[in-house]
């Protein structure tokens, strides 16, 4: 019985690192810009895409399809931020919503011309191939590495926003973006840089994905659900929050698949419905 929780708590972690590569864009997005960016689970698919197609159509090395798959992301991220997104940054969030749900069937669109809607896969890399035994039973060697990499994300962008001056003028703009302008720091092309990054990270996840899961055009709109479940019951705008509300959906979503299959899609909400009627701004939100 241990053996069996532990099992499918190491594929919870699995499924909640995962997440929080996406959650983790979607929050630092929200909570420095303040946009509601709906179509970034597409930034997420097209990740995947990119990484897929210089894995298996142009025969490049995995780790070279995940640097550059997510480096296309960000470029695409900035052009939407630049040209579209920075328009409705002082309108009403409805609009926000209908500007980036409209990317999402721009992209959809987009996927299903250039790569048709057949679903696609990619290989495990070989120095993370193969399969290690817990309690008997063999777990994937690349899933472990998600599970580690999760964590060093984490961190990472701890120090990047606590520790570095780049942080510390994010976290300016985010507070006041009138005094930040008013003391020399180009706000648009900071908000910009932080667009980027944020969808950087969302194509990193979809990248990391391609091995494990199936490349198909109905992935953006499953991660993005999740990822905003994940960024209200942790707190938008809040990274610490969404990593914490990361694990609690992977655990949920491993352990319901086990133990209550039947009701293994509604988990998630009960358990968000909870956390807001407990804490309507979420785990690590403010008031």
């Amino acid at each position: 019985m241990l053996e069996q929780l532990f099992y499918q708590g190491m594929i919870g972690l699995s499924l909640a690192m995962f997440l929080w590569l996406v959650a983790a864009g979607l929050t630092l997005i929200f909570g420095v810009l303040g946009v509601l960016n709906f179509a970034h689970g597409s930034l997420y698919m097209l990740g995947a895409y990119l990484s897929y197609s210089a894995v298996r159509i142009l025969g490049l090395d995995f780790w070279v399809g995940l640097a550059v798959g997510p480096l296309l992301v960000a470029l695409a991220g900035g052009l939407m931020e630049r040209f579209f997104i920075r328009r409705v940054y002082h309108i009403d969030e409805a609009y926000q919503l209908l500007l980036t749900f409209a990317f999402i069937l721009i992209f959809a669109d987009l996927v299903k011309w250039v790569w048709g809607p057949i679903y696609q896969s990619a290989p495990v890399p070989g120095a993370l191939g193969g399969a290690i035994p817990i309690f008997g039973r063999p777990f994937p060697v690349y899933n472990l590495f998600v599970i580690a990499l999760g964590p060093l994300v984490g961190l990472g962008l701890w120090f990047l926003l606590e520790k570095s001056w780049w942080g510390r003028t994010i976290r300016a703009a985010a507070a006041d973006r009138e005094m930040a302008a008013a003391i020399g720091v180009d706000v648009p092309r900071l908000f910009t840089a932080v667009f980027m990054f944020g969808s950087w990270l969302g194509g990193v996840g979809g990248a990391l994905g391609i091995p494990i899961r199936t490349v198909s055009p109905g992935m953006a709109e499953d991660y993005i659900i999740q990822a905003f479940a994940v960024a209200v019951i942790g707190g938008l705008g809040n990274l610490k929050g969404a990593f914490f509300g990361s694990i609690l959906i992977g655990l949920v979503n491993a352990y319901g698949h086990v133990y209550a299959p039947v009701f293994e899609l509604a988990f998630m909400y009960i358990l968000m419905a909870a956390i807001l009627l407990v804490r309507p701004q979420g785990l690590f939100g403010t008031s």
